[in-house]
C-alpha cells in the first residue's frame, strides 16, 4: 500500500534578484513498511526533500499525498496536525528538554494531542521500553550518554505510533559504535512494521536502508535497491 507519492515537486526560493531551484520536479512513490535512505551531497536538495515529505514545508509546485492525504494543498494548521498524527521525527540534536526527565521528554507529543495523562504514561513507558531505556525513564537528558538520549528521541518519535519514521541524520553527533548501536535500533524497528526515511550523507548508514534514493542538484539521480549482502557488510 503507498505510503508516500510526490509528483512533479518543485521547491524555489527566491534569493534577491535570483531564483534558486532546490527541487525541480522530484516523483517518488514510497510503500507502507519501506525503509528508504535519501542521500546527497551539501546543496543537493536532500534536506528541503525532507521538509516537505515532513510537512514542515509546502512546494511551491507539484502535489503530495501522504497516506491519502493531499498534503501540498494544505494550510499551517492542518500541517500541523498531519506532523503530530503521521509523522515522527528523530533530528541529528536529539531537541530534548534538558529540565525534563527521559518518560516526559517522550510524553510531550501526547500533551499536545490532548491524550489523558494515564494513558500518556502508559504509552510513554511502552516506547522507553521499546528502544531498551526502561531503566533510565527518570533520568534527565543531562545524566544520558549521547545514545541513550537518541534513544529516547527515538522514543518520543514512535510514542504517538506514526505512519512515518522520519529520521535526519540521527547518528551525526554520535561516535561510530553508538551510531552502529542506534543503526541496529533502526533495523530493529523497521522489522516490527515501522516505515523509516532516514536523510543521510554516509553511505554507511544508507546502506542499513533496503533503498537508497540520490538526490543531486535537486533532482532524483538514482534509486536503487540494497542487497542483504551489502547490508550484512555494514555490521
Amino acid at each position: 500500500m503507498t505510503l508516500i507519492k510526490t509528483d512533479e515537486l518543485w521547491k524555489t526560493y527566491q534569493m534577491g534578484s535570483e531564483k534558486v531551484h532546490a527541487l525541480r520536479g522530484v516523483s517518488i512513490t514510497i510503500e507502507k513498511g519501506e525503509y528508504v535512505a535519501i542521500m546527497g551531497p551539501s546543496g543537493s536538495g536532500k534536506s528541503t526533500l525532507m521538509n516537505l515529505i515532513g510537512c514542515l514545508d509546502t512546494p511551491s509546485k507539484g502535489e503530495y499525498v501522504l497516506n491519502n492525504k493531499r498534503v501540498s494543498e494544505m494550510d499551517d494548521n492542518e500541517l500541523a496536525a498531519i506532523r503530530n498524527r503521521e509523522i515522527g521525527f528523530v533530528f541529528q540534536t536529539f531537541n530534548l528538554l534538558p529540565r525534563a526527565t527521559a518518560l516526559h521528554n517522550v510524553e510531550l507529543p501526547l500533551i499536545y494531542n490532548g491524550t489523558g495523562s494515564h494513558d500518556r504514561g502508559e504509552r510513554a513507558r511502552g516506547a522507553l521500553t521499546k528502544v531498551d531505556l526502561a531503566d533510565r525513564m527518570m533520568h534527565k537528558p543531562s545524566e544520558l550518554s549521547g545514545g541513550q538520549r537518541q534513544r529516547v528521541a527515538i522514543a518520543r518519535a514512535l510514542v504517538n505510533d506514526p505512519s512515518l519514521l522520519l529520521a535526519d541524520e540521527p547518528t551525526g553527533n554520535l561516535d561510530s559504535k553508538t551510531s552502529e548501536e542506534i543503526m541496529r535500533l533502526f533495523d530493529s524497528l523497521h522489522r516490527q512494521g515501522n516505515t523509516i526515511i532516514l536523510v543521510t550523507h554516509e553511505p554507511e548508514v544508507a546502506r542499513h536502508a533496503h533503498r537508497v534514493l540520490s538526490i543531486r542538484d535537486g533532482v532524483i539521480a538514482s534509486d536503487e535497491n540494497v542487497s542483504e549482502t551489502e547490508r550484512n557488510g555494514v555490521h
